[in-house]
C-alpha cells in the first residue's frame, strides 16, 4: 500500500511539473520576471532601474518600473535635444554662416575687417558632408572670394564672430576630465571642423614620454605641456587633455601604446579664434596681406583690445549647412555631443529665450509643457547627457517620444534614430532575434549607465515607444549592454 502512494504521487508530481513546463507566459509577464530577477540580484543591489514602455497612439501604458524617477540617461538625453529642434525649427531648417567685411575698399585695400559671422552651425567645415567642403576647402575657398574683390592688403584684421550663443559655452556641471577631449567641446557661436584638432605622439619605450609630434590642424598660438608617456602595445588611448574654453594652454596627461606614431582627440579651445587664424593664413598664402593678428569677438576682450562691433558690413559669401533633419540624423547615429548642444541652443535663440545653455533648458521645458507634458522628473543639464548630473525619469522620455508621433516632422525624427541590429551605435545589439530591423533606439553609456530609448513595433503592428535606464549596477556581476538587451528582446514580443 505504501508502494502504491508513492507511485501515484510520483506520477502526479510529473504530470505537476509537465503542465508547469507548457505553461506559456505572457511577453508582459516573461518582462516582468525578467526584472524582479534583475532587481533581487547581486548586478542591481546597489542599483537602480527604470522602464516605460507605451503605445504611441493610445493612452496604454504597457510596462512601468520605477518610470517616475530621475535616472542619468546618458547620450538617450540627445533623443530631447534633436526632438526639440526639429519640432520647433522645422526638418529643413538650415544654418547660413556668413562671410563679409567692413570698411572700404580702395585701390586694393580694404581699410576695415573681414569677419566670419556664425550662426551656431556644429557642422560647418565639417569632414561628414561630401557635399560640403571641409575646412580646409572652406578657407582656401573664402580667402580666394577675398581676393576675387580686388583686395590685396587688409589695414585691419579677421575676425571670428560666434557671439550668437552666450560665451559660457558648456553646462555648469560638465567635468574637468572632458572638456580638453573632441566629445568635450561646448557649442560655440561659430564652430569649425567639429572644433576637432588631432595630438599626433610618437612612442618610446616602455614608460618613458612620448614626444609630441604635431597638431593637425596646426595651433600655434597655444601652449602645450606634454605630460604623455609610452604604455605596452596594444593598450590604445589612455590621454586626456586638459583645457577649458579661450584657454591659451593645453596640458596632456595619460598614456599612448608602444609602437608606430598615435594620436588622439582634442577640442580647439575657441573655434572662433582658430577660424580667423585659418581664414589669415590662407590669404596670406595666396598674396593677401594682412596687417593686424586674428582675433575672436572674445579673445578681443581677453587682450584689452577695444573693439566695436562695425553697424554696417558687406557680405561676401553665405555658406548653408546640411538639413536639420541631416544633422539630426548624425547627432543620433553617430552620438556627436556638440551636434546635440547646439540642437538645446538653437531652438532657444530662434524662439529668443536666451542663448546659453541654463536659458535653453528652461525654454526646451516650456516648449514641451506647452503641449501638456509634466516634466517633474526631467533635470536636464545639457543637450548631450554628458553631464553626470543629468536626470530623466523614464516616463518623461516616453512622453516626448510619443508626443512626437504626432508631429510633422516625426518621420524625420524617427529615421534620426539607429536601428537596432544594423546602424549606428546599437548595431550589434540584440543579434539574431526578432529585435533586429525592429526596433529603433538611441544607446547612452558613461560610467555607471546604461541606457537605451526609441520604438518599436509590437505583434499587433502598433506603434510602441520605450526607455530603459540602468545606474549604478555592478558590472563584476553582469554586464549592463547584455541585460538590457535581454528586455529588448522580450521586448517586442508585447
Amino acid at each position: 500500500m505504501k508502494l502504491l502512494l508513492i507511485t501515484i504521487f510520483k506520477i502526479f508530481f510529473t504530470q505537476s511539473q509537465s503542465t508547469d513546463s507548457l505553461k506559456v507566459i505572457s511577453p508582459k509577464e516573461a518582462i516582468q520576471r525578467k526584472i524582479d530577477s534583475l532587481v533581487n540580484s547581486p548586478f542591481l543591489e546597489n542599483g537602480f532601474l527604470g522602464i516605460s514602455i507605451k503605445s504611441v497612439n493610445s493612452d496604454k501604458n504597457i510596462v512601468e518600473f520605477n518610470a517616475k524617477k530621475s535616472l542619468q540617461p546618458a547620450s538617450t538625453m540627445k533623443l530631447i535635444s534633436t526632438a526639440t529642434a526639429l519640432m520647433t525649427l522645422g526638418e529643413d531648417f538650415k544654418y547660413s554662416t556668413i562671410l563679409e567685411y567692413s570698411g572700404q575698399i580702395k585701390d586694393s585695400i580694404l581699410t576695415g575687417n573681414i569677419i566670419i559671422k556664425g550662426s551656431g552651425d556644429p557642422s560647418l567645415g565639417s569632414w561628414r558632408y561630401k557635399n560640403l567642403p571641409d575646412y580646409k576647402q572652406l578657407m582656401e575657398y573664402w580667402a580666394k572670394k577675398i581676393k576675387d574683390l580686388g583686395i590685396k592688403e587688409i589695414k585691419g584684421r579677421v575676425f571670428g564672430d560666434g557671439s550668437i550663443f552666450d560665451e559660457n559655452v558648456i553646462a555648469d556641471t560638465w567635468i574637468w576630465g572632458d572638456m580638453g577631449n573632441y566629445y568635450g567641446t561646448g557649442a560655440y557661436g561659430l564652430n569649425l571642423n567639429e572644433n576637432l584638432y588631432w595630438a599626433t605622439f610618437k612612442p618610446n619605450n616602455y614608460m618613458e614620454s612620448a614626444e609630441l609630434v604635431k597638431t593637425a590642424p596646426d595651433l600655434p598660438y597655444y601652449q602645450k605641456i606634454n605630460r604623455v608617456l609610452t604604455d605596452k602595445a596594444g593598450t590604445g588611448d589612455q590621454v586626456n587633455i586638459y583645457s577649458t574654453p579661450y584657454q591659451d594652454i593645453l596640458v596632456m596627461e595619460g598614456f599612448v601604446p608602444k609602437g608606430d606614431n598615435f594620436s588622439v582627440k582634442g577640442s580647439i579651445p575657441d573655434p572662433a579664434l582658430f577660424s580667423a587664424y585659418f581664414l589669415g593664413k590662407k590669404l596670406e598664402e595666396i598674396g593677401v596681406k594682412v596687417s593686424e593678428n586674428p582675433l575672436s569677438y572674445l579673445d578681443a576682450n581677453k587682450k584689452n583690445i577695444y573693439y566695436q562691433k562695425p553697424s554696417q558690413t558687406t557680405p561676401i559669401d553665405t555658406l548653408i549647412s546640411p538639413s536639420l533633419r541631416e544633422l539630426a540624423r548624425d547627432c543620433n547615429f553617430q552620438s556627436i555631443n556638440l551636434y546635440a548642444e547646439a540642437c538645446l541652443k538653437t531652438p532657444s535663440v530662434m524662439l529668443n529665450l536666451g542663448s546659453s545653455t541654463d536659458a535653453a533648458v528652461k525654454g526646451l521645458k516650456q516648449i514641451w509643457q506647452s503641449k501638456g507634458l509634466k516634466l517633474e522628473g526631467l533635470k536636464m543639464k545639457d543637450g548631450s547627457g554628458l553631464s553626470p548630473s543629468n536626470g530623466v525619469a523614464p516616463d518623461n522620455m516616453t512622453d516626448i517620444l510619443k508626443a512626437m508621433y504626432l508631429e510633422k516632422s516625426f518621420n524625420s525624427y524617427y529615421e534620426s534614430i539607429p536601428i537596432v541590429g544594423v546602424s549606428g551605435t546599437v548595431q550589434n545589439l540584440a543579434k539574431k532575434s526578432r529585435a533586429v530591423g525592429n526596433v529603433r533606439a538611441k544607446s547612452g553609456s558613461i560610467d555607471g549607465v546604461r541606457a537605451y530609448a526609441g520604438y518599436f513595433t509590437a505583434r499587433n503592428g502598433e506603434m510602441m515607444c520605450f526607455s530603459m535606464i540602468l545606474n549604478k549596477y555592478n558590472s563584476d556581476f553582469g554586464s549592463a549592454t547584455r541585460e538590457l538587451e535581454k528586455l529588448i528582446i522580450l521586448m517586442v514580443d508585447l
